[in-house]
């Protein structure tokens, strides 16, 4: 046997050891600080998924990534899909926007009939049992111009409506009511400005600003 071979034998692997306590440990902090503070569902999954490639050598699982594609690739599918809604995520989950212009005429809350396809095949996405216990939040959205009518005396009242109408027409799809919730923000939680700074109307982002938003998110 020549020095050389000798020598390779005699290499010392406990390294190793030391080195899977410490990504064992490293694992532990991070579901630690998670269990004791807000999650960032879309953060942590990328977290999540990227160790146990590294660690086990298994296929990433991201669900909440999973779930963005397929809506997304409905949206494209369809047509008018595009103008109709978009999807994104958030710390929470996937939030899906749904235009309240293609959705609703003007100052009302009755959707339209040509969405209820969209909605249907959205509705068969979100209720394929690998997304079984995901949670829904249905949010109505305005731009900032006043509403005032008999019917919706605020815009918080017309924002709430046409969140009721949306999960009306989900659960009437097959979309379990018991998994939805429903939330009005009038328009006070806008996705761009309203206005200027001189107070100048921006008519496109107003119209990205009326929405009915899908906030789908793990339980």
């Amino acid at each position: 046997m020549s020095r050389f071979q000798k020598k390779s034998e005699e290499v010392d692997s406990s390294w190793m050891e030391t080195y899977g306590d410490m990504v064992t440990l490293l694992l532990c902090f991070f579901i630690l600080m998670a269990s004791v503070s807000k999650v960032d569902s879309v953060l942590y999954e990328q977290v999540q998924s990227g160790m146990t490639s590294e660690m086990g050598k298994h296929p990433s699982q991201r669900p909440i990534e999973t779930l963005k594609n397929e809506l997304s690739e409905v949206i494209n599918a369809m047509s008018q899909g595009g103008e109709a809604a978009d999807v994104g995520t958030d710390d929470r989950g996937v939030v899906l926007n749904l235009d309240s212009g293609a959705m609703f005429t003007a100052g009302a809350a009755d959707i339209k009939p040509e969405m209820m396809t969209i909605l249907r095949e959205l509705t068969a996405t979100l209720t394929n049992p690998r997304f079984e216990t995901y949670r829904f939040e249905i949010q109505g959205h305005t731009d900032d111009t006043p509403v005032k009518s008999a019917a919706f005396p605020s815009n918080f009242d017309l924002a709430a409506a046409r969140a009721l109408a949306t999960m009306r027409a989900l659960a009437s799809l097959g979309l379990p009511p018991e998994r939805m919730t429903i939330a009005s923000f009038g328009q006070f939680a806008p996705r761009v400005p309203n206005r200027r700074e001189d107070g100048t109307a921006l008519p496109v982002n107003q119209a990205l600003n009326r929405r009915v938003a899908i906030h789908v998110y793990p339980r």
